[in-house]
C-alpha cells in the first residue's frame, strides 16, 4: 500500500484524491490547504474545465494540515502529492525530497527550468523519485497513439498535428500571469509539448506565430524541426475568447502505414465527439479501436496507479520522468521566444 498526502487541494488536489478513491493500493491519508473550509470537507466551490465539481466530501480517517511542513513530518506518508499552484511547487517538492518523501509533482513541473533543473537536482542527492503529472499519456485516445507508435504496428512515426484550446478561464484570476500560473502555454499547450516529445524527442528549433496577451502568450501555432527531416509535427494552442467552446482538442498522426485521427470538443455544456479515435489504414480500411472508459478520472487513476507502481518497485516511469517534464518546460518557453521574436529559435 502506498500512502499519499496531497498538497494544494483546487481542482486538481481534488482530481487526485477521487483518483486514489479507485486504487486498490493507493490510499490518500493526508491532506495539505490554508483554507480551513476545503479542510473540513466542503469543496463546493472548486470548478474547473473538465470532469467532476466541487462538493461536500467525507474526509473521515484523513490527516488534515494546514501547513506543508506539518504534512511533511508524519511517518506514514509515503508519496507527496503537490497540487500547489506551479509557482510555489519547487520549494515545496524540495522540502520533500529532503524530508524523505517521494514527490509526485502535477505538471508543470515549475514555471522556470532552473528551477526545474533545482528538483531534479533535489531528487538525485535525497535518493528520492520525482515523478511529474503528465497525464495525457494515460487518456486511451492518446495511449493509443503512443502504443502505437512506439509497437511500430504500422512503421515509422512520420509526424501529424496536434490541437488544444479552450475559452477564457475568468474564473482563474492569475491564469495569464507569467509569475504565478504561466499563462496558456505553460498551463495548457505543455501538455502537447510533452506527448510531442515522448513521440519525437526534442525538437531542434521551433517556429511559431499567434497573439500575446501581455507577457504570456494567448493563442499560437508552432511548427517543430528535428534532427530527422522527414518528422513534419505542428500543435496549435491557446485561449479564445469567447465563451461557448470551453475545451477541444484533437490531433492527427502521420505513420508510414497509417493516419491515426481524433477529435473532441465541448460546445457549450454538450460533449461532442466530431472524430472518435480512427485508423485510416493503407488498404483503405476504417477501424475503431475499442478503448477504455471517457470518464477523465480513470486516466488520473491510470497515472496515479503508475505512480504506485514505480515507488513500490524503485523504477523509473516513462511517462512521468522529470527529464521529460523539464523538456517540454524549455519547449513551451522557446515557443513564446519565438512567437516574440517572430523568428525560429533553437530549443
Amino acid at each position: 500500500m502506498i500512502h499519499v498526502g496531497i498538497a494544494g487541494i483546487g481542482f486538481m488536489g481534488m482530481i487526485h484524491y477521487l483518483a486514489c478513491q479507485r486504487l486498490s493500493k493507493v490510499r490518500v491519508r493526508a491532506i495539505c490547504d490554508q483554507d480551513p473550509q476545503r479542510l473540513s470537507g466542503d469543496w463546493r466551490s472548486i470548478r474547473g474545465s473538465f470532469g467532476p465539481q466541487g462538493r461536500m466530501m467525507d474526509l473521515s480517517g484523513v490527516s488534515r494540515y494546514a501547513r506543508l511542513e506539518e504534512m511533511l513530518s508524519d511517518p506514514r506518508l509515503d508519496v507527496i502529492d503537490l497540487c500547489l499552484p506551479p509557482a510555489a511547487r519547487p520549494a515545496a517538492a524540495v522540502a520533500a525530497l529532503r524530508a524523505g518523501k517521494h514527490v509526485f509533482c502535477e505538471k508543470p513541473i515549475a514555471l522556470r527550468t532552473a528551477d526545474a533543473d533545482r528538483m531534479l537536482g533535489a531528487a538525485e542527492s535525497a535518493g528520492r523519485l520525482l515523478l511529474v503529472g503528465h497525464v495525457l499519456p494515460f487518456f486511451p485516445e492518446y495511449r493509443f497513439v503512443y502504443q502505437t507508435v512506439v509497437t511500430g504496428k504500422y512503421g515509422r512515426l512520420l509526424g501529424g498535428s496536434f490541437k488544444r484550446v479552450i475559452s477564457d478561464p475568468r474564473w482563474l484570476a492569475d491564469f495569464y500571469d507569467p509569475d504565478t500560473t504561466g499563462g496558456p502555454m505553460i498551463d495548457l499547450h505543455i501538455h502537447d509539448a510533452h506527448f510531442i516529445r515522448l513521440l519525437c524527442g526534442q525538437p531542434r528549433t521551433v517556429q511559431t506565430i499567434g497573439r500575446m496577451r501581455g507577457d504570456v502568450a494567448e493563442w499560437f501555432h508552432s511548427q517543430f524541426l528535428f534532427d530527422d527531416p522527414r518528422l513534419a509535427v505542428t500543435a496549435t494552442g491557446g485561449v479564445i475568447r469567447q465563451q461557448g467552446r470551453p475545451f477541444t482538442h484533437a490531433y492527427e498522426v502521420h505513420l508510414e502505414r497509417a493516419t491515426l485521427l481524433f477529435d473532441f470538443a465541448t460546445i457549450g455544456k454538450q460533449a461532442v465527439l466530431a472524430t472518435p479515435v480512427t485508423v485510416l489504414t493503407d488498404s483503405g480500411r476504417v477501424l475503431r479501436p475499442k478503448l477504455g472508459s471517457g470518464d477523465p478520472v480513470d486516466a488520473f487513476a491510470a497515472e496515479l496507479n503508475e505512480v504506485a507502481r514505480s515507488i513500490a518497485s524503485g523504477e523509473p516511469s516513462i511517462a512521468l520522468d522529470p527529464q521529460l517534464a523539464r523538456d517540454a518546460l524549455l519547449l513551451c518557453h522557446r515557443q513564446t521566444q519565438s512567437l516574440v521574436r517572430r523568428r525560429a529559435v533553437r530549443v
